[in-house]
């Protein structure tokens, strides 16, 4: 009776945790404007025209491409964006990426890739590391979101994420411009995936795919760092749907991202 029991219990528990694997992927997906503070919702056009970031803050000419190659280039076809490798770790938040070339961008995939989605004390020591002056609000509102989240999923509403549980986010493209004349704030656009994997490695039977999040970063204090401010989200702009067979997504500035 109490080997039933205890196989009852261990049962339910694993339930359970999947229930949280599978809930938490839908969750996480719905509520990551929110929780990342940077990724917000809005019907702004995007400026027109709309530089790359590398356009916008590198140095030197830029050869045009001729009409041929124009009509054939896609993100496939294009020259991938070799991530920037950061110099260091803080409090679970990557730092240390440069000023210009793919810098921010690179910023933008590790602090997507990075921010925990379940653990409130984790989420709120890594914005704290990458949240600019003026957007510290922002923080309280991520942990809120963390709780709430871990409530809907039926654990108490602060703590680390579950034993076993673990939620990969995986950013295959992107792309970024400037929102200002010298490049210091930088809309950074990703095509990401997400997955959970569950306790025993059990696969995610429902992960999350064809997702979209918007990051706004501004240079400050020698790094990359997330930024709320409210005059540059009504900047953000929206692109064109991510396609890696889609001359226009090519031309609309999507690229590839590979980590090195």
């Amino acid at each position: 009776m109490m080997a039933d029991r205890h196989d009852r219990a261990a049962r339910r528990a694993r339930l359970r945790l999947i229930a949280i694997g599978v809930v938490t992927a839908a969750a996480v997906a719905a509520g990551s404007v929110a929780l990342v503070n940077g990724l917000s919702d809005g019907d702004n056009p995007k400026p027109t025209p709309a530089p790359t970031v590398a356009a916008t803050v590198s140095p030197g000419p830029v050869s045009s491409p001729s009409p041929s190659a124009t009509r054939t280039l896609t993100p496939n076809t294009a020259k991938p964006v070799h991530l920037i490798k950061p110099t260091g770790q803080k409090d679970g938040a990557s730092i240390g990426f440069p000023r210009y070339g793919y810098g921010p961008m690179s910023a933008a995939v590790y602090h997507l890739d990075e921010l925990s989605m379940l653990d409130d004390d984790m989420v709120r020591r890594q914005l704290t590391v990458i949240t600019a002056k003026g957007s510290e609000d922002s923080i309280d509102k991520a942990v809120s979101e963390v709780r709430k989240l871990r409530e809907q999923v039926g654990l108490p509403p602060s703590g680390g994420t579950p034993a076993g549980l673990t939620i990969t986010t995986t950013v295959d493209a992107a792309q970024a411009w400037a929102l200002n004349d010298d490049g210091s704030v930088i809309t950074v656009w990703m095509h990401y995936s997400r997955t959970a994997t569950l306790p025993k490695g059990g696969p995610d039977d429902n992960p999350l795919k064809d997702q979209l999040a918007n990051m706004i970063l501004q240079w400050e204090d020698g790094d990359w760092k997330i930024t709320t401010d409210p005059k540059w989200v009504a900047k953000k702009g929206n692109p064109m749907p991510y396609n890696p067979d889609s001359p226009v997504s090519a031309k609309d500035g999507w690229g590839v991202v590979i980590r090195d």
